[in-house]
């Protein structure tokens, strides 16, 4: 089918459509309206549906027409954000494509995204999911950036490079009930434990404990941030994580933290490959979130 498609065809579909009138659509085209209406019986020749139906004096778009006509916008949009990325058109709006890992912080995704949601004129996609996917689909041009607390492992075939854009310190936080003792391995060593299975976290809070002396009760290990905060609101244990994930229940004083320091700290990566036409807004929105 692809090899029977007439774009110059889909292009005066389109226009039809658009207008609901074949005289209209013609002089918008600057062609004659018999010549149009060839063209666009062509385009149906080459399908084998019918795209418009004759309604008293105008032109409607059958179920078939309307399918082809939600493609046909997607055709030449993309077409659009392809002139726009190869000519450096700063003028022509292409989203932003990022990727997050499925088990970063929703609050720290929201303060990356701020200077995009500020501005009225900036799109983007999110994708979340496996570090691996996401890097294989920047690696593929499908995304621009990916956020992650880890930085890529070395691989020979790809030049990852990842940029510090934030640290936040690791505190426990839970339901103020759980708090009162006076030292750090009494409270670990009396109150349940939520932890991340986040590598950096779960390291430092093990090498914590081990100088500690101290045998905790985890009562939950989670892989997702969401969930973390989720169980210490439901007040299930004493969420070992940075202050931006339960930054709402902690405002809201839904939860507090406690006033000692573990000595861990979490780094948010973003995660870019060289490219000869790289997204416009990408290097600005970086800069910001380094400054």
């Amino acid at each position: 089918m692809i090899s029977r498609l007439n774009y110059h065809h889909l292009r005066y579909f389109r226009e039809v459509a658009t207008e609901g009138h074949l005289g209209r659509a013609a002089d918008r085209l600057n062609v004659a309206q018999s010549a149009l209406s060839i063209q666009i019986r062509q385009l149906e020749e080459s399908l084998g549906v019918d795209l418009f139906e004759r309604v008293s004096r105008k032109l409607v778009l059958t179920e078939a027409g309307r399918i082809a006509l939600d493609h046909a916008d997607q055709i030449f949009n993309a077409g659009d954000e392809l002139l726009a990325t190869l000519q450096q058109n700063s003028s022509a709006r292409t989203p932003l494509r990022i990727g997050a890992m499925s088990t970063l912080s929703r609050n720290f995704q929201l303060q990356f995204l701020g200077p995009l949601l500020a501005d009225a004129d900036s799109g983007f996609w999110l994708k979340s999911g496996s570090l691996e996917t996401l890097l294989h689909d920047l690696d593929t041009l499908t995304l621009d950036v990916v956020l992650t607390t880890q930085v890529p492992p070395p691989r020979s075939d790809s030049a990852f490079a990842a940029q510090r854009i934030a640290e936040q310190p690791v505190r426990i936080h839970g339901k103020p009930d759980f708090f009162g003792s006076e030292t750090l391995g009494e409270l670990l060593r009396n109150a349940p434990v939520i932890l991340p299975t986040e590598s950096v976290i779960r390291a430092g809070f093990e090498s914590l404990v081990a100088r500690l002396g101290v045998q905790p009760r985890i009562v939950a290990s989670v892989d997702d941030m969401a969930m973390v905060r989720l169980l210490a609101r439901e007040g299930v244990g004493l969420a070992v994580a940075p202050s931006v994930v339960v930054a709402d229940e902690i405002k809201a004083g839904i939860l507090e933290t406690a006033a000692f320091d573990l000595g861990i700290s979490e780094p948010f990566f973003a995660v870019t490959i060289p490219r000869r036409f790289p997204h416009p807004a990408l290097a600005d929105l970086l800069q910001q979130q380094s400054s």
